[in-house]
C-alpha cells in the first residue's frame, strides 16, 4: 500500500510518551537528523511536537462527533426502560412478557446486521457507514495508536453512561407534561429520535474517510497522520478488506477467550442500561422521582470509565482495569440480590453505583485490550465485527431474565447478571496471566524485545511474528 505522497517519513524517536526535556531532545534530534532521502526527495520529521498537534486536530474534530454520534444511539435504547415506568405497557396493551419479547427482537436485526457494517465500513469508509447506522468502535484504530486508545474511547463510551443519565434527566422533565395529545412517554421517543436523525446528516457530512483522508489536516499531516499508524497501530494502513486472510484471527485461542468475556461483559451492560429504572424503582419512589434517581449511578459510571482508562493508559496494563470493572459488577449485583432493600435504602443505592462502574469500564477497555495485539486492520475490523455485536446480543438474555412475574426484587435476574460478572473476572484474569507468562517464554527464549522500537508492521503475523509480545 503506497503512502499518501511521495515523500519520507523520519520518526524522532521511537517513545509514545516523552514529557518536557525528552520532547525537546527528540525534536532537536529529529530536526538534525537526515533531511532528505537518499534519492534527495524531502523527508518529513515526525517529532513529537509535530505528533501531538495531529491528535489535537483528531481530538478536537473526530472524538467530539463520535462521542455524540454513540451517545444517541445509546440514548434511543436507554429511554425503554424510562418509558416503561410512565407507563408504556399499560399504554401499548403489552401483557405478561410481551415488553421482554419486543425488546429480544430488536436486538436480533441490531446484533446480526453490525459485522456485516462494520465490514462495510471498512471498505466504503466509516464517514459513510457510520451516520447511516449510529453505531462504531472500530474507526477510532483508524486514527489514534495503541497507546492512544483506551483514554480516548472512555470519552466516548462515557456517551453510554452520559446517555442513560441524561435519558433519566429528560425522561424526569417529560413525564411531568400532563396537557400534551400524546401519552408521556411518546413525546420522550419523539425527541430523543429526532435529535438521533438530525445529527446523522451532519456526521455523513462531516467526518472523513481515515486519518490520510481528513480535510483538516495539511498535505505534510496527512502523511505524517499516515505513518504514525504505520509504525504504531496497523500493519498496513488503509489496507484492502480480504475475508479469507481477515478469518484467520480465529486461529488464535485467545480471540475465543476474548468472544467469552464480551459474552460475559454484554449481560451486565446491557441489565443496567435497560433495566436500571426497574432495579431502582424498589427503592419505593415514585415514576418521575425514580427516573430522577438514575442519574446520579450513571453519571458515576461515567467518571469511573474515565479514571480507569486513563490508569490504564497511564500503566500501559489493560487487564487488571479490566477485571477491576467485573469485580465491581459482581459485586453490586450481590449487595442488591442479598440485603433487604426496603430497609436499607442507602446501602441499595450504593450498589446501583457499583453496577454502572463495572459495565462501561470493561466494555471499553476489553475492545482496547484486544485491538492492541492486533496490527492486521482487516482482523481487527473483523474480530470486532464480531466481538462488539456478540456482547450486544446479550441483551436478548438480559431482556428475558427480568420478567414482570419476578418483580419487584427481580432475584432471578439479579443472580444470574452477577453469575456472568463474576464468570467474566475470572476469564479476563486468565487472559491476562496467560500474556504475562507467554511474554515471559518469549523473552526466555528469543531475549527481551524493547516494545518501543517494534514498528507494527512487523506484528502483521501477531503471535507468530518473533518480536511479537503481548499488550496486556
Amino acid at each position: 500500500m503506497s503512502s499518501p505522497t511521495s515523500g519520507q517519513v523520519l520518526l524522532s524517536s521511537p517513545e509514545k510518551d516523552l514529557k518536557g526535556e525528552d520532547y525537546d531532545l527528540a525534536a532537536k534530534e529529529a530536526t538534525e537528523s537526515n533531511a532528505a532521502s537518499d534519492d534527495g526527495v524531502p523527508a518529513l520529521v515526525l517529532t513529537p511536537a509535530a505528533d501531538r498537534a495531529i491528535v489535537w486536530k483528531f481530538d478536537l474534530r473526530i472524538l467530539p462527533v463520535l462521542a455524540v454520534m454513540y451517545l444517541f444511539n445509546s440514548l434511543d435504547k436507554s429511554n425503554l426502560g424510562n418509558a416503561k415506568t410512565a407507563g408504556l405497557e399499560k399504554t401499548l396493551g403489552l401483557v405478561g412478557n410481551q415488553y421482554n419479547i419486543i425488546l429480544s427482537v430488536f436486538f436480533v436485526p441490531y446484533v446480526l446486521t453490525a459485522p456485516f457494517l462494520g465490514i462495510l465500513g471498512k471498505k466504503l469508509g466509516p464517514n459513510r457507514v457510520l451516520p447511516a447506522m449510529m453505531f462504531t468502535f472500530g474507526c477510532f484504530t483508524l486514527f489514534y495508536r495503541r497507546g492512544e486508545l483506551a483514554r480516548r474511547l472512555a470519552l466516548f463510551y462515557a456517551a453510554q453512561s452520559i446517555a442513560s443519565a441524561f435519558s433519566g434527566l429528560l425522561a424526569f422533565g417529560v413525564f411531568q407534561i400532563t396537557t400534551g395529545s400524546l401519552a408521556d412517554w411518546r413525546y420522550l421517543f419523539v425527541i430523543e429520535g429526532a435529535c438521533t436523525v438530525t445529527f446523522s446528516a451532519f456526521a455523513f457530512w462531516y467526518l472523513p474517510q481515515s486519518a490520510s483522508h481528513a480535510s483538516f489536516l495539511s498535505a505534510e499531516q496527512k502523511e505524517l497522520a499516515y505513518y504514525r499508524m504505520q509504525t504504531d497501530s496497523s500493519s498496513i494502513v488503509n489496507e484492502k478488506f480480504n475475508l479469507r486472510d481477515s478469518l484467520t484471527i480465529f486461529k488464535h485461542p485467545t480471540s475465543w477467550l476474548i468472544l467469552g468475556i464480551e459474552i460475559c461483559l454484554g449481560v451486565p451492560l446491557q441489565s443496567v442500561q435497560l433495566f436500571l429504572p426497574q432495579i431502582i424503582s424498589r427503592l419505593g419512589y415514585d415514576t418521575v422521582k425514580t427516573n430522577l434517581y438514575t442519574v446520579a449511578p450513571n453519571v458515576s459510571g461515567a467518571v469511573m470509565l474515565l479514571v480507569l482508562a486513563f490508569a490504564s493508559d497511564l500503566t500501559r496494563l489493560r487487564f487488571p482495569f479490566v477485571a477491576a470493572g467485573f469485580l465491581f459488577t459482581f459485586i453490586g449485583f450481590v449487595i442488591y440480590a442479598a440485603i433487604d432493600v426496603e430497609n436499607q435504602l442507602q446501602v441499595a443505592y450504593f450498589a446501583s453505583f457499583m453496577m454502572t462502574w463495572g459495565t462501561s469500564a470493561p466494555s471499553v477497555l476489553l475492545d482496547v485490550w484486544y485491538n492492541n495485539n492486533i496490527a492486521h486492520e482487516g482482523r481487527r475490523v473483523l474480530l470486532t465485527s464480531i466481538a462488539v455485536p456478540l456482547a450486544n446480543l446479550m441483551g436478548v438474555v438480559s431482556s428475558n431474565i427480568f420478567l414482570n412475574q419476578d418483580a419487584p426484587k427481580y432475584i432471578p435476574a439479579l443472580a444470574t447478571t452477577a453469575a456472568f460478572g463474576g464468570t467474566g473476572f475470572v476469564l479476563t484474569l486468565l487472559l491476562g496471566a496467560y500474556m504475562v507468562t507467554d511474554n515471559k517464554r518469549r523473552d526466555a527464549r528469543q531475549g527481551k524485545v524493547d516494545l518501543r522500537m517494534v514498528s507494527t508492521e512487523e506484528l502483521r503475523d501477531g503471535p507468530a511474528a518473533d518480536r511479537f509480545r503481548w499488550f496486556y
